[in-house]
Protein backbone atom coordinates (compact mmCIF):
# COMPACT_ATOMS: atom_id res chain seq x y z
CA UNK A 1 0.00 0.00 0.00
CA UNK A 2 1.35 3.82 -1.00
CA UNK A 3 1.74 5.95 1.53
CA UNK A 4 -0.07 9.48 0.99
CA UNK A 5 2.51 12.40 1.86
CA UNK A 6 -0.26 14.77 1.50
CA UNK A 7 -2.25 16.99 -1.43
CA UNK A 8 0.15 19.36 -3.59
CA UNK A 9 -1.20 22.48 -5.15
CA UNK A 10 -1.35 20.69 -8.99
CA UNK A 11 -3.77 18.36 -7.31
CA UNK A 12 -6.23 21.40 -6.93
CA UNK A 13 -5.71 22.67 -10.07
CA UNK A 14 -6.79 19.00 -11.65
CA UNK A 15 -9.80 18.63 -9.71
CA UNK A 16 -11.26 22.12 -10.82
CA UNK A 17 -10.15 21.10 -14.11
CA UNK A 18 -12.40 17.92 -13.95
CA UNK A 19 -14.74 20.43 -12.89
CA UNK A 20 -14.17 22.89 -15.46
CA UNK A 21 -14.79 19.87 -18.00
CA UNK A 22 -18.35 19.35 -16.84
CA UNK A 23 -20.26 16.86 -18.43
CA UNK A 24 -17.73 16.22 -20.98
CA UNK A 25 -15.79 13.05 -21.76
CA UNK A 26 -12.17 13.15 -20.90
CA UNK A 27 -9.08 11.04 -20.58
CA UNK A 28 -5.65 11.61 -18.28
CA UNK A 29 -4.22 13.08 -21.39
CA UNK A 30 -7.04 15.33 -21.73
CA UNK A 31 -6.18 16.86 -17.88
CA UNK A 32 -2.19 16.72 -19.05
CA UNK A 33 -2.26 18.48 -22.33
CA UNK A 34 -4.77 21.05 -20.64
CA UNK A 35 -3.39 21.52 -17.39
CA UNK A 36 0.71 21.59 -18.61
CA UNK A 37 1.35 18.94 -16.20
CA UNK A 38 3.14 15.62 -17.22
CA UNK A 39 0.20 12.39 -17.44
CA UNK A 40 2.19 10.81 -14.81
CA UNK A 41 1.76 13.78 -12.38
CA UNK A 42 -1.83 13.42 -13.21
CA UNK A 43 -2.03 9.96 -12.26
CA UNK A 44 -0.44 10.38 -8.95
CA UNK A 45 -2.46 13.42 -8.84
CA UNK A 46 -5.89 11.70 -9.20
CA UNK A 47 -4.48 8.81 -6.42
CA UNK A 48 -3.84 11.53 -4.19
CA UNK A 49 -7.59 13.27 -4.12
CA UNK A 50 -8.78 9.94 -3.94
CA UNK A 51 -7.08 9.04 -0.60
CA UNK A 52 -7.56 12.45 0.64
CA UNK A 53 -11.78 11.30 -0.19
CA UNK A 54 -12.11 14.53 -2.82
CA UNK A 55 -13.03 12.13 -5.74
CA UNK A 56 -14.24 8.93 -6.11
CA UNK A 57 -13.17 5.47 -6.97
CA UNK A 58 -13.74 5.69 -10.62
CA UNK A 59 -11.51 9.15 -10.52
CA UNK A 60 -14.11 10.79 -12.48
CA UNK A 61 -16.32 12.41 -10.49
CA UNK A 62 -15.24 15.39 -7.87
CA UNK A 63 -16.77 15.26 -4.62
CA UNK A 64 -17.48 19.18 -4.53
CA UNK A 65 -18.86 19.56 -1.25
CA UNK A 66 -15.80 17.87 0.20
CA UNK A 67 -13.59 20.36 -1.86
CA UNK A 68 -15.51 23.42 -1.25
CA UNK A 69 -15.12 22.53 2.67
CA UNK A 70 -11.39 22.07 1.65
CA UNK A 71 -10.98 25.10 -0.19
CA UNK A 72 -12.84 27.52 2.00
CA UNK A 73 -11.21 26.15 5.30
CA UNK A 74 -8.04 24.82 3.96
CA UNK A 75 -6.32 26.39 1.20
CA UNK A 76 -5.35 29.21 2.53
CA UNK A 77 -3.56 27.33 5.84
CA UNK A 78 -1.93 24.26 3.42
CA UNK A 79 -0.95 26.60 0.13
CA UNK A 80 -0.66 30.21 1.69
CA UNK A 81 0.63 33.16 -0.48
CA UNK A 82 1.27 36.14 0.28
CA UNK A 83 1.13 39.35 -2.38
CA UNK A 84 4.48 40.36 -3.63
CA UNK A 85 6.00 43.00 -5.79
CA UNK A 86 4.24 44.77 -8.73
CA UNK A 87 4.24 42.86 -11.64
CA UNK A 88 2.54 43.09 -15.15
CA UNK A 89 0.23 39.59 -14.94
CA UNK A 90 -3.39 38.05 -15.34
CA UNK A 91 -5.65 39.51 -12.57
CA UNK A 92 -7.14 36.76 -10.51
CA UNK A 93 -8.86 36.85 -6.79
CA UNK A 94 -10.68 39.72 -6.35
CA UNK A 95 -9.27 41.48 -9.84
CA UNK A 96 -10.47 38.88 -11.80
CA UNK A 97 -13.12 39.59 -14.42
CA UNK A 98 -15.62 37.15 -12.26
CA UNK A 99 -14.84 38.93 -8.63
CA UNK A 100 -14.38 42.51 -10.15
CA UNK A 101 -17.76 43.63 -10.30
CA UNK A 102 -18.67 42.43 -6.85
CA UNK A 103 -15.85 43.96 -5.23
CA UNK A 104 -13.67 47.45 -5.87
CA UNK A 105 -10.16 47.54 -4.54
CA UNK A 106 -6.82 50.00 -5.37
CA UNK A 107 -5.06 46.52 -4.90
CA UNK A 108 -4.95 43.86 -8.10
CA UNK A 109 -3.59 40.66 -7.83
CA UNK A 110 -1.96 39.27 -10.48
CA UNK A 111 -0.08 35.65 -11.54
CA UNK A 112 3.22 37.01 -13.35
CA UNK A 113 2.21 36.73 -17.18
CA UNK A 114 4.56 38.73 -19.76
CA UNK A 115 1.32 38.93 -22.33
CA UNK A 116 -0.86 39.89 -20.32
CA UNK A 117 -1.14 44.27 -19.51
CA UNK A 118 -2.55 44.29 -16.32
CA UNK A 119 -0.11 45.22 -13.41
CA UNK A 120 -0.63 44.17 -9.91
CA UNK A 121 0.77 42.38 -6.49
CA UNK A 122 2.23 39.37 -7.06
CA UNK A 123 0.41 35.73 -6.32
CA UNK A 124 2.15 32.99 -6.92
CA UNK A 125 -0.26 30.70 -8.73
CA UNK A 126 -1.68 26.94 -7.31
CA UNK A 127 1.39 25.63 -9.72
CA UNK A 128 3.36 26.99 -12.39
CA UNK A 129 1.17 26.20 -15.48
CA UNK A 130 -1.94 27.92 -14.04
CA UNK A 131 -1.85 30.98 -16.23
CA UNK A 132 -1.54 29.53 -19.45
CA UNK A 133 -4.07 26.53 -18.61
CA UNK A 134 -6.42 29.54 -17.79
CA UNK A 135 -5.99 31.47 -20.58
CA UNK A 136 -7.61 28.68 -22.57
CA UNK A 137 -10.52 27.70 -20.35
CA UNK A 138 -12.74 30.81 -18.39
CA UNK A 139 -14.59 28.39 -16.27
CA UNK A 140 -11.51 27.07 -15.17
CA UNK A 141 -9.62 30.50 -14.89
CA UNK A 142 -13.13 31.48 -12.64
CA UNK A 143 -12.10 28.70 -10.31
CA UNK A 144 -8.18 29.30 -9.90
CA UNK A 145 -9.45 32.97 -9.04
CA UNK A 146 -11.93 31.70 -6.67
CA UNK A 147 -9.30 29.65 -5.06
CA UNK A 148 -6.80 33.10 -4.68
CA UNK A 149 -9.85 34.32 -2.35
CA UNK A 150 -10.11 31.51 -0.30
CA UNK A 151 -5.90 32.05 -0.66
CA UNK A 152 -5.75 36.10 0.27
CA UNK A 153 -9.14 37.48 0.72
CA UNK A 154 -10.92 38.91 3.68
CA UNK A 155 -14.28 37.28 5.10
CA UNK A 156 -16.34 39.49 2.89
CA UNK A 157 -14.56 38.05 -0.47
CA UNK A 158 -14.47 34.46 0.87
CA UNK A 159 -18.01 34.50 1.47
CA UNK A 160 -18.57 35.76 -2.18
CA UNK A 161 -15.92 33.43 -3.54
CA UNK A 162 -17.96 30.35 -1.81
CA UNK A 163 -21.38 31.80 -3.26
CA UNK A 164 -19.72 31.85 -6.87
CA UNK A 165 -17.95 28.42 -6.23
CA UNK A 166 -21.40 27.19 -5.76
CA UNK A 167 -23.27 28.68 -8.69
CA UNK A 168 -20.48 27.40 -11.15
CA UNK A 169 -20.39 23.77 -9.25
CA UNK A 170 -24.38 23.65 -9.49
CA UNK A 171 -24.33 24.58 -13.23
CA UNK A 172 -22.15 21.96 -13.90
CA UNK A 173 -23.68 19.40 -12.09
CA UNK A 174 -21.24 17.75 -10.42
CA UNK A 175 -22.83 18.00 -7.17
CA UNK A 176 -21.82 14.56 -5.53
CA UNK A 177 -23.01 13.19 -2.50
CA UNK A 178 -20.11 11.29 -0.50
Amino acid sequence: MKIHKGMRPQDIAVLLKIIAFGKQDWMNKDLAASLHISPSEITESLSRSQFAGLINASRKKVFVLALEDFLVYGLRYVFPVQPGALVRGMPTAHASPLLQSHFSSDEKYVWPDAQSNERGMMIVPLYPGAAEAAKKDSIFYNLLALCDVFRVGKVREIKQAKVLFQQITNHKNHVQSQ
